[in-house]
């Protein structure tokens, strides 16, 4: 093997090592924010789901009206710009 061909060789094999240590690092990076990824995930379903069936936010508005009347102004308020943030967020 000539001189060229064994230093490109080693320059491949430092390479190939270098990436491995590199994926390695990412995968330990990332494992710290897979918790706080399922959650937001969670959330974004939870939205999702909300803007399918807006029929049971204006139903648990009515029954928290009905349970505490004082609470209910401001529950409606909270859920009115939450829902409009995720409209928005939605792109609609």
């Amino acid at each position: 093997m000539s001189a060229r061909l064994r230093r490109r060789a080693e320059r491949r094999a430092g390479l190939i090592a270098q990436a491995e240590a590199q994926r390695d690092a990412l995968a330990r990076g990332v494992d710290r924010w897979r918790g706080p990824l399922a959650l937001a995930d969670r959330g974004i379903d939870a939205l999702r789901s909300i803007g399918r069936h807006p029929g049971w936010v204006l139903g648990g508005v009515v029954l928290l009206a009905a349970v505490r009347p004082r609470r209910a102004g401001r529950w409606a308020r909270w859920l009115w710009t939450a829902w409009q943030i995720g409209r928005r967020l939605a792109g609609r």
